[in-house]
């Protein structure tokens, strides 16, 4: 629940926690600790901010669920298990407004990182100068908010795919989700109405443009954010916001012109020679903009992990095998000397499972949140939206394919059939990463019917998620979803 009476701080080894957990607040009562200590000194900053990262990639949420979800609503995943823990329900579109597991969960995890972060930015903010006089300058404590907005405009999108229409309904216009931009660290009112999806997207970009301008250039992994993540995360954005012509501008900035395709600015990011290398250890190649790692001691959780939904035992549990009708029956797109196809393997039960996310025996593989190739891929994408049957977005889309031993296309008849077979490479190139729902639903496309589950049309109110019944009971201006 977005509850604020119901958040509160623990300050522990001087990286604070704001938490909505109902089974602590039984216990614990709300209580203030004094931002004198948690903003005493860069060092403690710093931790503040990895503090940040660790509550967005809960695997609840960014850490593990969030994609799986997007991925098992649509066609290419077919279930194994009927555990509605693991997302049973929302293999089948059942999901229902007291679903503690999915739609409570990831919504309740999403809002408890968006107070943490908004927390930090007012504490920062009061305690500026305090760090100035140390020496700290500026553009450090810019950089320190630009991460903190780089995450909750992630965080922000990423729930509107779930829980509100997509941009292309309405342009905007319909219901999006209560955009809490204030700090809450006591108990006060809940109630805060849905914001339109469109002044919602528009507080992500201004957070992304934020970041853009304040991350520094570099970073000496991928698992904190630079300047060139805001600019890839942006090009996601424009590119469901249908604002195409900003996804070329954008994406021109860490795209060279010509193959081979690589950021002139910031990290030199570029395609990885090998698909494989991409989703092996250390994750640490250049076409991982930006990283969610786990290790040993820092796991997403047993039923959370990517690992555990794909794969079964000992990796896994194994929840879902690959649909033999789904996108690997496409031999013709996806040719069978396409290196992808390594990902795909049979089990003792002769069901095919997909293997992308295979580190064990623990979960611990670094969740992909941006990788280079969706750039090349909005990139083209949005070329061929705006000029048509173009070379350079041919170019993109076969920069992509060909790294796989994939056959190149010649050309098409068409700007269509390019758009449509772009489409199709994304389907193939981020098969398990959380890709498939959220490109049928920016499109307003259906989600594919699979097994005895029928396609979901945009009209269909299973389309969306609903707002959780917690929200309702303690929101009132909160209103649910149509046929919830």
């Amino acid at each position: 629940m977005r509850t604020i009476n119901k958040i509160f701080i623990i300050l522990l080894s001087t990286i604070f926690f704001v938490s909505c957990n109902s089974d602590l607040l039984e216990t614990a009562p709300v209580t203030s600790f004094s931002d004198l200590t948690v903003f005493d000194n860069v060092g403690r900053v710093e931790q503040q901010v990895n503090g940040l990262y660790g509550s967005v990639k809960n695997g609840n949420f960014l850490g593990g669920r969030n994609y799986v979800y997007h991925d098992i609503r649509c066609e290419n995943f077919l279930n194994e298990t009927a555990n509605n823990v693991t997302g049973f329900s929302v293999w089948n579109h059942t999901v229902q407004p007291s679903n503690q597991n999915d739609v409570t969960n990831l919504w309740n995890t999403a809002y408890l990182a968006i107070n943490r972060i908004n927390v930090f930015l007012v504490g920062l903010d009061n305690n500026a100068d305090k760090l100035k006089a140390q020496g700290v300058t500026d553009a450090t404590l810019n950089g320190f908010r630009a991460e903190a907005r780089f995450l909750r405009g992630l965080s922000y999108f990423s729930l509107l795919q779930l829980y509100a229409s997509p941009y292309a309904d309405g342009n905007g216009a319909k219901l999006g989700v209560p955009l809490q931009l204030n700090a809450n660290v006591a108990s006060g009112d809940n109630n805060l109405e849905r914001a339109t999806v469109a002044k919602v997207y528009e507080v992500i970009v201004e957070d992304l443009n934020f970041a853009d301008n304040n991350l520094p250039a570099t970073r000496a992994t991928n698992t904190r954010v630079a300047k060139n993540a805001a600019i890839a995360l942006k090009t996601r954005v424009f590119l469901h916001q249908g604002r195409y012509a900003d996804v070329v501008t954008e994406a021109n900035k860490i795209v060279s012109q010509s193959a081979p395709f690589e950021s002139p600015i910031g990290a030199k990011h570029a395609l990885s020679p090998s698909v494989a290398d991409v989703f092996k250890t250390p994750y640490a190649h250049v076409e991982r903009i930006f990283n969610f790692p786990f290790t040993d001691l820092d796991l997403p959780g047993t039923q959370n992990g990517l690992g555990s939904y794909y794969n079964p035992g000992p990796r896994g549990i194994g929840d879902y095998f690959l649909n033999p009708n789904g996108i690997i029956k496409d031999s013709v797109n996806w040719v069978v000397k396409d290196e992808r196809r390594a990902f795909i393997f049979a089990n003792t039960n002769n069901k095919l499972y997909w293997n992308k996310f295979s580190t064990g025996p623990l979960h611990v593989d670094h969740v992909p949140v941006i990788r280079y190739a969706e750039v090349l891929l909005n990139l083209s994408e949005a070329i061929a939206r705006t000029a048509g049957n173009d070379a350079r977005a041919l170019a993109l889309l076969n920069a992509v394919r060909t790294r796989s031993k994939g056959t190149a296309y010649n050309a098409f008849s068409s700007a269509n059939d390019l758009i449509e077979a772009i489409l199709v490479e994304r389907q193939i190139e981020f098969l398990g990463e959380g890709f498939r729902g959220i490109d049928q639903q920016r499109l307003l496309r259906p989600l594919p019917g699979k097994s005895n589950v029928t396609a979901i049309q945009s009209t269909s109110p299973a389309y969306l998620w609903p707002i959780p019944a917690g929200e309702l009971l303690v929101n009132k201006l909160c209103v649910q979803n149509p046929g919830y």
